[in-house]
């Protein structure tokens, strides 16, 4: 649960900027301002929402999507409520490390890119000290980027081993851990919710207020509804897709066997039909250039079953209207 909360903010980032490509490719005038400023406008919808849930469930989006909760570090026995939130001091951490780093790592990671694009392609001279510092930035940024995915491993490690109380270093560098939610903690978001929903104030701030907070909470609510159906599709699209899942895919496809032809004697097509599978039924001889008709299904040769069709219009053998599109040839690894 804890590794998979990780993992799904990171798929549903990759869906929204292919429908923006998408958009913006169809109709660049108006809708290509949303990919020249994904990163920015996305960050902004990750801060509402992350927001939302932390002031709201004491957890991130992801979190309380597999019913977990944030608590501070410390040895209180009792865990506070999900509705009671974080304090000031480990919400603000933990704002900022779910949304900043996230958008600093992918900002340096295009920067590397369009850095190594223009090492291949640079006119500066090679002696340079701009030169040098990219060049001797691009050779240290793997170790970098090593060193920072080996941190999170090592701490994956300790926390499956019970060395750790974290399964990442933002949670410890937040203050914060990670618990499931309580039958507690969800009677009281049940009861937060419907008290904020059935609360009325009297005065214009209050109202104002409020207004604003059913607001900015709707926008959330809808953003996390729809992740939440978007998560699913993409989970079942790539279960659909993924290579494990190719066999039962063809099987659920296929297109069913044709019945055989009901209206023919099957004493007269038996007959035309030769008893060794290599025999053309027309000339009676080893095929040359295996042509089969899409309509029926038997096999010719070329040759012979071009000139039938194209003399009488239908399969040799069952008799269906057949014309000269319908020859498939048919290549063998012996041919």
């Amino acid at each position: 649960e804890a590794v998979a909360q990780d993992s799904l903010m990171a798929a549903v980032k990759p869906a929204l900027q292919h429908l923006v490509k998408v958009l913006a490719e169809s109709n660049p005038g108006r809708y290509g301002f949303l990919w020249h400023w994904f990163d920015e406008i996305y960050v902004l919808l990750d801060l509402l929402l992350q927001q939302h849930y932390l002031a709201r469930c004491s957890a991130s989006f992801s979190e309380n999507f597999y019913s977990l909760k944030r608590i501070p570090i410390g040895d209180c026995r009792q865990q506070p409520l999900a509705t009671a939130g974080l304090p000031k001091r480990q919400h603000w951490k933990s704002l900022l490390l779910l949304v900043l780093v996230p958008y600093l790592k992918g900002k340096l990671e295009k920067l590397v890119s369009s850095l190594r694009e223009e090492d291949e392609y640079s006119i500066h001279p090679p002696s340079s000290s701009w030169k040098r510092f990219y060049r001797a930035f691009l050779a240290a940024y793997p170790f970098v980027n090593m060193t920072w995915e080996g941190w999170f491993l090592v701490q994956q490690l300790c926390y499956i081993l019970g060395k750790a109380q974290h399964h990442s270093p933002m949670l410890r560098l937040a203050g914060v851990r990670l618990v499931r939610l309580t039958a507690e903690d969800i009677k009281a978001l049940e009861k937060k919710l419907a008290g904020a929903t059935s609360s009325q104030t009297h005065s214009i701030k209050t109202q104002v207020q409020s207004a604003a907070r059913k607001a900015l909470g709707g926008i959330a609510f809808s953003l996390s509804t729809g992740l939440s159906v978007s998560v699913f599709f993409l989970q079942f699209l790539d279960w659909w897709y993924s290579s494990e899942n190719q066999e039962t895919i063809k099987s659920l496809t296929a297109l069913p066997t044709p019945p055989p032809p009901v209206h023919l004697d099957h004493g007269a097509s038996s007959a035309l039909l030769p008893k060794l599978k290599t025999v053309c039924p027309l000339c009676r001889k080893i095929r040359v250039n295996a042509t089969a008709l899409s309509t029926s299904g038997f096999v010719f040769c070329y040759r012979c079953v071009y000139s039938y069709v194209k003399t009488h219009q239908r399969c040799p053998i069952t008799g269906y209207a057949t014309e000269l599109q319908h020859l498939v040839k048919l290549y063998s690894p012996e041919s």
